[in-house]
């Protein structure tokens, strides 16, 4: 004959899996049990208290928290912002790290600061979310760090980022409006002694906040498609090269990748962004690991925004 306490224990068992593994609620594993309903609730007490039941309380803050710390850490990094994403699709990932870009962003201005800012799909999220404050900053500066003009097809979101930012910081923007990448040095150099260029380019290096993203060299990275490289040119760059800052593309070491191209490069130069006040690297999504840890070793942001699995590759590798 079952004792007394075996007969409990079951029962407790038999409660619980309804509880946790079918997702009953309490009133129906009563009926199910021809039990009262405050019977039930004794009986997962019962299995919780005596380890039949365990609960895990997974904390994706509390784990960020541990993930900024490490990073912060092992790269000399003054600030990192891990954010939780609930998957690794890279829309998603870009949705919340922007976001978190712009909270972060609006976090730190203060009156009298110049902001630089560049392009790209995680760029034109964090425009999207910053919104105009009743009582903004006063004296905000807000500067194109690149050139943005392109005749492609493919959206690089230049102008829709810029007037964004401007709209938010109540402000008007001083644009590059040229190529990013022309054809030859030549021209490069020649435009870059133009005035006006010259002006906007000496206003990108007096930022003391610069906002960017890393590209890639994958064959759907942005700047393989809007027509400012040669076919033999990104072929090239697909094997000496892992990505971009500011569409300046970078070796593993985060060094210039093709000096060529960099001179026909319009734009801040990578060692402009490491002194800057807040150099903020917003960037994420396991197709730019390689290009994330070059800018890291680098040494180029003193600031970065990620997502909670790219943080965890990064520290792992």
């Amino acid at each position: 004959m079952e004792d007394t306490e075996s007969k409990r224990i079951k029962q407790s068992l038999r409660a619980a899996r309804f509880y946790y593994e079918s997702n009953y609620d309490q009133s129906k594993i009563a009926k199910e049990m021809g039990l009262s309903r405050p019977t039930v609730s004794r009986l997962l007490q019962y299995a919780k208290d005596n380890g039949y039941v365990q609960i895990k309380i997974v904390d994706p803050f509390n784990d960020a928290i541990s993930l900024e710390n490490r990073f912060e850490e092992k790269y000399g990094l003054d600030k990192v912002i891990v954010v939780y994403t609930p998957s690794t699709d890279y829309k998603t990932i870009i949705q919340n790290i922007g976001k978190a870009g712009a909270e972060y962003l609006e976090s730190i201005v203060k009156d009298g600061d110049s902001i630089g800012v560049t392009w790209g799909h995680t760029m034109s999220v964090v425009a999207k979310n910053l919104s105009a404050k009743d009582n903004p900053q006063e004296n905000v500066k807000v500067v194109q760090l690149k050139g943005g003009v392109s005749h492609s097809e493919t959206n690089n979101f230049a102008r829709e980022i810029i007037s964004e930012f401007a709209t938010a910081f109540h402000t008007t923007a001083e644009s590059l409006p040229l190529p990013v990448i022309f054809d030859n040095a030549e021209t490069s150099r020649l435009v870059k002694q133009d005035t006006h260029t010259k002006y906007i380019m000496d206003e990108g290096k007096k930022t003391n906040i610069a906002l960017y993203t890393v590209g890639t060299v994958r064959d759907d990275a942005m700047l393989f498609n809007l027509g400012y490289l040669k076919s033999s040119e990104i072929d090239s760059l697909k094997k000496n090269a892992v990505g971009d800052i500011s569409s300046r593309f970078i070796n593993s070491k985060g060094e210039i990748a093709d000096e060529n191209i960099n001179e026909r490069t319009i734009g801040i130069g990578l060692d402009d962004l490491k002194g800057k006040e807040y150099s903020i690297l917003i960037a994420g999504g396991e197709q730019k690991i390689e290009s994330i840890r070059a800018a890291l070793r680098g040494k180029y942001p003193n600031v970065f925004i990620t997502d909670e699995n790219t943080a965890r590759i990064l520290l792992e590798s």
